[in-house]
C-alpha cells in the first residue's frame, strides 16, 4: 500500500466511526461531496452567524447556498429532520426535544450563550412570582415555550400547571405586556432591545449573565442525519464557516447587523446592532456542548417534555468529532 492509499484508508475509517456509514471515495479523499447547502432562516439575531457565513460557505466550495424559511424551536428542528434544511443553527432546548422524539438529526457544536431574556410586569420580581400568572409565547413548543419551561423546572415550578400559556405573535405579546394583560414574556433578540428602548416591563432573567443559563449554549448547530452521513466533508466545511462567522460577529458587530438586515427583516437597525453587541459571540470554545444537552435534557424531563435518558440522547444524537478537529485547526 502506497502513502496515498494509506491516507485514504485512514480517512475512510474515521468517517465510518463518525457516522456508522461509508462515505464516497471523494469524501475519503477530502473532496466536497455536494456544492448545495440549505440552511434555516429565522427572524432572530441569535442565528446571525450563519448569515455572516454565506461568503465563507462559498469560499469553502458551496456554489448553491440557500436559506429556507422556518419557525424557530422544535418546528425548526423538525424542518431539519424532514430534510427541508441540511444544516442550521437552532435553539438548544428544542433540539433536545427533537432528539428525544427520535428525529433524525445530529448535533455538531454549540455556537453561543445568552440568547433570551425574561421580561415581566412591575409586580413580578422573580421567576417564581410567575406562579399562577399568564405568560405569552409565540407558540407551544417554540423556543420561547421550551426554554421558559426548563427555567421553571430549575426553580421548582411545574410549567404544565403553574402558569397559563397564551399564544401571540411577538408584536402583540409585547403590547399586552406593556398593558399589563400578560405577566411575562421571554424574548429573543432583537425583542429585548426593543422592550428596553420602549421601557416595557423589566428583566428578571438575562441568560447572557445569569447562572445557570449563562453557562450553557442557547444556540447549536445541527444537521440532517442522512445529509451528514452522505456528506461528512461538506458538514465539516459548513461548520467551520459558521464558527469563523461567530468570531466575526464578536469583532465586527456592524457587519453582523448588516447581514441580518439584508435578509429583509423589518426591524429597527439600532435594535439589531445592540442585540449583536449584547450577545456573547465568539466564545464557542469556552463552553461544553455535551453539558448543554445534558442540562436541558434533565430540565425538560422534569417538565414532562422529554422522556428519554439524557445520556442516551447524547449517545444517539450528538457527534463532536468535527468540533474537536476545528478547535485544533482554528486556534484562537
Amino acid at each position: 500500500m502506497n502513502r496515498r492509499d494509506f491516507v485514504n484508508q485512514v480517512a475512510l475509517a474515521g468517517a465510518v466511526g463518525l457516522f456508522g456509514t461509508r462515505p464516497t471515495s471523494a469524501a475519503a479523499a477530502g473532496d466536497l461531496e455536494t456544492t448545495r447547502l440549505r440552511l434555516g432562516r429565522v427572524p432572530s439575531v441569535c442565528l446571525v452567524p450563519q448569515y455572516v457565513a454565506e461568503d465563507m460557505l462559498r469560499a469553502e466550495g458551496f456554489t448553491e447556498v440557500s436559506y429556507v424559511e422556518m419557525a424557530g424551536g422544535l418546528p425548526g428542528a423538525r424542518a431539519t429532520s424532514a430534510g427541508h434544511v441540511d444544516l442550521s443553527m437552532n435553539f438548544a432546548a428544542p433540539l433536545v426535544m427533537s432528539l428525544d422524539a427520535g428525529d433524525p438529526i445530529v448535533l455538531l457544536a454549540g455556537v453561543h450563550v445568552g440568547c433570551f431574556e425574561l421580561f415581566a410586569t412591575s409586580a413580578i420580581r422573580t421567576l417564581r412570582d410567575l406562579k399562577g400568572k399568564t405568560v405569552a409565547v409565540y407558540g407551544l413548543q417554540s423556543g420561547q415555550h421550551v426554554f421558559l419551561a426548563s427555567m421553571m423546572t430549575q426553580v421548582g415550578m411545574d410549567p404544565r400547571k403553574d402558569v397559563t400559556w397564551v399564544v401571540y405573535p411577538p408584536v402583540e405579546a409585547m403590547r399586552l405586556l406593556a398593558e399589563g394583560k400578560v405577566d411575562g414574556y421571554l424574548g429573543f433578540p432583537p425583542d429585548p432591545q426593543e422592550l428596553r428602548a420602549k421601557k416595557i416591563g423589566h428583566v428578571i432573567v438575562n441568560s447572557a449573565v445569569d447562572r445557570p443559563w449563562s453557562q450553557y449554549f442557547c444556540c447549536m448547530v445541527s444537521a440532517n442525519r442522512e445529509f451528514a452521513q452522505k456528506h461528512p466533508e461538506a458538514v465539516k466545511r459548513a461548520l467551520r464557516a459558521i464558527l469563523k462567522a461567530d468570531e466575526i460577529c464578536a469583532r465586527e458587530p456592524e457587519r453582523a447587523a448588516r447581514a441580518f438586515l439584508s435578509r429583509g427583516y423589518k426591524t429597527d437597525p439600532e435594535h439589531v446592532l445592540q442585540a449583536v453587541k449584547d450577545i456573547p459571540y465568539g466564545r464557542w470554545r469556552a463552553y461544553n456542548p455535551e453539558e448543554t444537552v445534558r442540562f436541558y435534557a434533565l430540565r425538560l424531563r422534569e417538565a414532562g417534555m422529554v422522556k428519554g435518558n439524557p445520556q442516551k440522547i447524547i449517545a444517539d444524537g450528538t457527534d463532536w468529532r468535527f468540533l474537536n478537529e476545528l478547535k485544533k485547526e482554528l486556534k484562537g
